[in-house]
C-alpha cells in the first residue's frame, strides 16, 4: 500500500473533532491499510487518521504484542479505571515528549472495518496508546496532558 505523510503540529486538523465513518467500503479499507504502513514506517505504536490530514474517527494501534493490530473506528471509551504515569510521544510532535497520567484499564466500544461493534478491555500500554489515538479524533493533543516534559537528551536515563 502507500506510505502517507504524516500532518504536523500546528496543522489545523489535529485540533478538530473527526467526523464519524458512515461508509463501511473499500475507501475505508485503503484507508486502513495505508494507515498501518505508514505506521509501522514511522516506527509508531498508534496512528490516527487526522495525522494524515483525513477527518475521520479512524485509527489503528499496534503495540508490538500478541494483540496484534487493533482498528478503531468511530471508538468510544464505555469505562475506566486506576491510573497510570508514563512517557507518551506523538508522531506528529517529532522529538517532544511528556509524561501523561491516564486510566490504567478501559473498555472500549468500536466498529470493526465492516462496521460491526464490537467491545474491547485494555490495560497498560495498550490502554494508554488507545487513549491516545482516541483523543486526536476529538482534536485532544497529548501535549495538553503533560505533566512533565521530557528533552530527547532526558530520554535515555528516563523512568516513570
Amino acid at each position: 500500500m502507500a506510505i502517507l505523510p504524516i500532518v504536523m503540529h500546528p496543522n489545523p486538523i489535529l485540533e478538530k473533532e473527526c467526523e464519524k465513518v458512515s461508509a463501511y467500503d473499500k475507501k475505508l479499507k485503503k484507508l486502513l491499510e495505508n494507515m498501518y504502513d505508514t505506521m509501522i514506517e514511522a516506527d509508531g505504536v498508534g496512528l490516527a487518521a487526522p495525522q494524515v490530514g483525513v477527518d475521520l474517527q479512524v485509527a489503528i494501534v499496534d503495540i508490538g504484542d500478541e494483540t496484534g493490530t487493533i482498528e478503531l473506528i468511530n471508538p468510544e471509551i464505555l469505562s475506566f479505571e486506576g491510573s497510570q504515569k508514563d512517557l507518551e510521544g506523538c508522531l506528529s510532535f517529532p522529538g517532544l515528549y511528556g509524561e501523561v497520567t491516564r486510566p490504567y484499564s478501559i473498555k472500549v466500544r468500536t466498529n470493526d472495518r465492516k462496521g460491526r461493534s464490537i467491545e474491547l478491555h485494555a490495560n497498560d500500554f495498550l490502554a494508554r496508546a488507545i487513549q491516545h489515538e482516541i483523543d486526536h479524533l476529538h482534536g485532544i493533543l497529548f501535549t495538553s496532558k503533560v505533566d512533565k516534559l521530557i528533552s530527547e537528551e532526558e530520554l535515555e536515563g528516563y523512568e516513570a
